[in-house]
């Protein structure tokens, strides 16, 4: 039922560049990334922990372990998405810096899937299906859903598999989401404009590409 079309893109360049402002002096063992970024940090112990529970509590949500098929589908991952969501505020309340930001490209991410999906109201004005009561939505608009709740899946399946590595965990594979390890795909966000300040700086303070 996917397309593979990119029905709308993700704008994280807020948060990217808050990521090399606050984060970019952590230097250690762990390297995680974020579109456009690689940061090496050395997570705390209350980190790790935190991580930890906050892999084991979304690794099963089901908008990411399974795919949309229908309306009643889109309806149970929206509703997967408000538990994502409120889990995700109340655990920000808790944290500082790294695992903040983590869980703030998820939030970000799922904010502006919310900002898509009200458009995406606006048209569903279509009569129920006459035989299939789980199709009510005119097929367009659900093909817009089941192509934007896939962009949003990977995205935040790459974050959690970020936050797994603080955690000191493998990366969640239960589900679909082992489809999603890997690179980010770039395609689904907003280049940020200045992209080649973003690369990771050595400790002697000299970026990689800094002239000789």
């Amino acid at each position: 039922m996917r397309s593979g079309d990119i029905p709308f893109k993700f704008d994280l360049t807020d948060l990217v560049a808050r990521a090399r402002r606050q984060i970019s002096g952590r230097v250690g063992n762990v390297t995680l990334s974020l579109p456009f970024i690689s940061i090496e940090v050395s997570p705390k112990d209350r980190e790790r922990q935190i991580a930890r529970e906050i892999v084991l509590r979304l690794r099963d949500r089901r908008v990411l372990s399974a795919w949309e098929c229908c309306d009643n589908c889109i309806d149970n991952a929206l509703t997967s998405l408000r538990e994502i969501r409120q889990l995700i505020v109340d655990k920000e309340v808790e944290l500082a810096d790294l695992l903040f930001l983590l869980l703030d490209a998820m939030a970000a991410g799922i904010r502006q899937f919310m900002t898509f999906e009200e458009l995406l109201r606006r048209d569903e004005s279509a009569a129920p299906h006459p035989r299939f009561g789980e199709f009510h939505r005119p097929a367009d608009v659900r093909q817009a859903y089941f192509d934007g709740l896939e962009i949003l899946r990977g995205h935040l399946s790459r974050c959690l598999s970020q936050i797994a590595r603080i955690a000191g965990m493998p990366a969640p594979d239960d589900g679909i989401i082992a489809h999603y390890h890997g690179p980010w795909q770039l395609e689904a966000y907003t280049e940020p404009a200045l992209v080649s300040s973003m690369v990771k700086t050595p400790p002697d303070g000299e970026p990689d590409d800094a002239p000789e």
